[in-house]
């Protein structure tokens, strides 16, 4: 989850504050998920398949999926009273992978009649296509108990899922992922088409991209996030626009860039000259109210070096290079008399060397890692471990002080199953704060989800090894590795405290603050979401 940063976007501690406790593996393999998974063990072996005209729920009211709403293909919305569809002007068909439908045409609805007899007599025709002429069609009936009868709901009961449940559905999905039924996850995911919707509740939102992420697994197309999501990318100005919506119309970047912000300016309160070393600067929006305060230090502004380092997905958005960003700041700089340079490093974090820095005695040296270090790939991807090697470069830097804001997410080295739990869960809290700012039908949330948010959801569960670069740590974790390095904490101080609390009285009261031990913690109701911390 990246809005200016990036294209986009440890341990809990005990926290009383928000009484979160993520799913166990106890619970991941309670007898409830485990039933629907032998479930459907149990339907595939007696002749059923994955074809799109088998569904064993129906639905109340018309969903879209991704594919099928297209916004930025020219689609126009239509309201009734119990749901929301989407048409497009361009008539372009979808993949055929995914379904036969066009734009243009009305999903399909579940086959299932609540006519036993004609229920009975599809599952022998299916039977039939699936085993061939010479197969034995009573042998669906004969697996099936007698004491019961072939009514759909009780169809449902047999596959193990209650009707409706798409966290259920979701998460049966992606159990079947993980152990690499094949059958199994088709079928879920065509059954998932029929309940998810970008622009239905915040879980049908998620749904929609999760349901994205588990089909490009199973078809190797992971790597492929463009294709995968299947959207029109949308230009640089689009783009930018998108993450500046996501910027305003949550706290969670804001929150990061004025706590990271504080502490620097109470590390280099008595500096004259200063060198903030940004490793993913984006726009350099960061760095603007950090040169209005400075600009008013007793005595005159220090003066301020700025090294930038890039990312591609920022440069798109930008429409160019860091000079961009280096001009904009210094037009800023010189409105407030505030003596500056910019230096552009052009490359990613995991390029940086210590001679692209430009390292000069007498300055105070700041690094900040904003929703970045993330990124870097670890020791569980590659021996270069370029994210404990950044972290001991500047450690032989002495700086003043190290901010890092990260999301509070356990998504690096979790297996798939639990990570797909824990990117259930991490962004049901995402979507439900979205969901109380933009309304569902709002063409510009549904770009700012699927452009800036369903691109990090699909790369964490269709990608794995070095092609899996959104890689989330909790807070304990990081601050291992920052130990490790030989840093120590440098607490958040209570001017940050109340700071970030006049933040939040201008966004819903569901946003919680919490402060432990000097780091804060953003949350949405029970589940923290971004953790923002300093070293030296």
């Amino acid at each position: 989850m990246q809005a200016s940063k990036q294209h986009g976007h440890s341990n809990k501690s005990h926290q009383p504050y928000y009484n979160y406790k993520s799913m166990s593996s106890k619970e991941a393999e309670s007898p409830y998920l485990q039933q629907n998974h032998e479930s459907l063990h149990y339907l595939y072996s007696n002749g059923a398949s994955n074809q799109r005209n088998v569904h064993p729920q129906t639905t109340d009211g018309q969903y879209c999926t991704l594919e099928s709403s297209l916004e930025s293909a020219g689609c126009t919305t239509h309201n009734s009273p119990s749901s929301v569809s989407f048409s497009s002007t361009s008539g372009s068909p979808l993949s055929q992978q995914e379904s036969d439908n066009t734009y243009g045409s009305p999903l399909s609805v579940s086959c299932i009649t609540e006519d036993p007899n004609d229920f009975r007599h599809k599952l022998r025709e299916l039977e039939a296509v699936m085993l061939g002429p010479d197969a034995d069609i009573d042998s669906f009936d004969s697996s099936i108990p007698s004491n019961l009868s072939l009514e759909p709901q009780n169809w449902r009961q047999l596959v193990g899922i209650p009707r409706g449940d798409l966290k259920q559905v979701l998460i049966a999905c992606a159990r079947a992922a993980a152990e690499n039924d094949v059958d199994s996850t088709r079928w879920l995911i065509n059954e998932l088409e029929q309940m998810v919707s970008v622009s239905g509740d915040p879980m049908q939102r998620l749904g929609a991209y999760l349901r994205e992420g588990l089909n490009a697994r199973l078809h190797s197309s992971g790597s492929s996030i463009y294709k995968a999501l299947r959207c029109k990318e949308p230009t640089n100005s689009e783009l930018m626009s998108y993450m500046h919506i996501l910027f305003n119309v949550c706290p969670y970047f804001k929150f990061g860039y004025l706590s990271a912000n504080g502490a620097i300016a109470e590390a280099v309160k008595d500096e004259k000259m200063i060198h903030i070393i940004d490793f993913q600067i984006a726009q350099g929006s960061q760095w603007v109210t950090l040169i209005q305060a400075l600009a008013a230090t007793p005595g005159g502004p220090p003066r301020i070096r700025i090294t930038g380092v890039d990312d591609s997905v920022s440069a798109y958005a930008r429409g160019g290079g860091l000079d961009i960003v280096g001009r904009r700041l210094t037009q800023i700089a010189q409105s407030y008399n505030v003596p500056f340079e910019f230096h552009a490093a052009a490359m990613t974090g995991s390029d940086v060397e210590l001679e692209h820095l430009v390292i000069r005695p007498g300055e105070a040296l700041v690094v900040n890692f904003a929703f970045q270090l993330h990124h870097m790939p670890d020791e569980s991807v590659s021996t270069e471990n370029h994210r404990d090697r950044l972290i001991r470069l500047v450690k032989s830097l002495s700086p003043k002080v190290v901010t890092l804001v990260e999301q509070e997410s356990n998504t690096n080295t979790a297996p798939f199953f639990q990570r797909f739990l824990e990117t259930l869960d991490y962004y049901t809290a995402i979507f439900q704060s979205l969901d109380v700012t933009l309304p569902r039908d709002n063409k510009e949330r549904i770009n700012v989800e699927q452009h800036c948010l369903a691109r990090d959801i699909v790369n964490i569960i269709a990608c794995e090894g070095a092609e899996r670069v959104e890689r989330h740590e909790l807070f304990g974790k990081w601050k291992a590795r920052f130990t490790m390095a030989g840093f120590r904490p440098y607490p958040l101080s209570t001017v940050v405290n109340a700071t970030i609390k006049d933040l939040l009285e201008t966004y819903c009261e569901n946003y919680r603050l919490e402060e432990r031990d000097g780091v804060l913690y953003l949350g949405w109701m029970n589940r923290p979401l971004v953790v923002s911390c300093a070293w030296q």
